[in-house]
């Protein structure tokens, strides 16, 4: 069974928490393995595709992300940090040929989002900035949609485009990368339902449908994905959770038969099975803490980053796709993101 790194808020960025804590998950047991690695606002995690590194975002106004080395064992910074293109870096993602870094910055309330490359070398150390994309745009929600907030930057199945959420302008911006300088070329420009808030994407193993945790209007939305073009286009939407109550989803994760969504205001998970081109609700299991963010896939479980309660959880997966009840948790204090490694 796999180590496990939890990202977390630290005192600098609002949190509570120290940096990257390793886990170690057998079966249902999940333990701290050694002493957390400080690692200022490490609020998303990603690993190169082929080495043992492990990139952060630093999640500040100034902004900036990281590599580790987990070739032995423990976490183990690969140089200082680097400007990550912008403010508040919230999301990242390896290209699949480990040669480029993709950063989310959400921005501020008078900085726009960005997505900007960084170069890697050969032993995954981040090098270059070569690329630095500003997303316009708004939307109706007001306090949260004024300006636009990159907020995940991923690249699709197929690897021909890079796909840019952006929860402010109601937006997937679809790029080209060059792959010899680093440059991204805008190519398509998604608009989603107004006020949707879209805040992150997940992909069918086939690639041609994807689904989008709708943050403000708390709602997950199955779209019809063109791998020739970049573009996607709605086909079905239902409500991310059955609870009457203020809700945000947050992490998801798409399966070939299902999916799954942390719901911070209901606490929950919910499962969901993909039915042609809609969501059929399966029900919600309880997170195992506070404020459900970020979402894990591994073997036969999921782990739920709860960052109030600064918690682990590991929910068990049945056959169905129902979620039993939280069967382990680990403290990891404003815990927000979590990465089998």
């Amino acid at each position: 069974m796999p180590t496990v790194l939890a990202g977390s808020y630290t005192p600098d960025t609002g949190g509570e928490g120290v940096g990257l804590t390793s886990l170690r998950l057998n079966g249902p047991v999940l333990t701290t393995e050694a002493s957390p690695v400080p690692a200022s606002g490490a609020s998303f995690l990603a690993a190169h595709p082929t080495l043992p590194v492990v990139y952060t975002t630093h999640e500040s106004t100034e902004g900036a992300v990281g590599a580790f080395t987990t070739a032995a064992g423990a976490p183990t910074a690969l140089g200082a940090p680097v400007t990550s293109g912008g403010a508040n870096p919230c999301h990242l993602s390896v290209h699949p040929d480990g040669d480029w870094l993709l950063t989310a910055n959400y921005g501020t309330d008078t900085l726009p989002g960005t997505v900007a490359v960084h170069r890697l070398d050969a032993a995954g150390r981040i090098a270059d900035l070569t690329d630095v994309v500003e997303h316009k745009g708004s939307g109706p929600v007001v306090g949260r949609q004024e300006g636009s907030h990159a907020h995940q930057v991923l690249v699709d199945p197929a690897g021909r485009f890079v796909l840019a959420t952006d929860l402010g302008a109601d937006t997937v911006f679809a790029y080209r990368l060059d792959t010899a300088d680093g440059t991204l070329e805008r190519t398509a420009v998604n608009r989603l339902r107004p006020g949707s808030g879209p805040r992150h994407l997940a992909f069918t193993p086939a690639g041609d449908l994807v689904f989008s945790a709708d943050e403000l209007s708390s709602t997950v939305t199955c779209h019809r994905y063109d791998a020739a073009t970049g573009t996607l286009v709605e086909l079905s939407r239902v409500p991310a959770t059955a609870a009457g109550v203020p809700n945000q989803p947050g992490g998801i994760v798409v399966s070939d038969r299902f999916v799954w969504v942390t719901n911070r205001g209901a606490e929950t998970v919910a499962a969901f099975r993909i039915d042609g081109t809609t969501l059929v609700p399966l029900g919600e299991t309880p997170c195992g803490g506070g404020w459900p963010r970020g979402l894990t896939p591994v073997p036969g479980h999921l782990l739920v980053a709860n960052q109030h309660s600064g918690t682990v959880a590991v929910l068990p997966v049945r056959d169905s796709g129902v979620l039993g009840e939280p069967v382990a948790t680990a403290s990891v204090p404003s815990v927000v993101c979590a990465l089998a490694v």
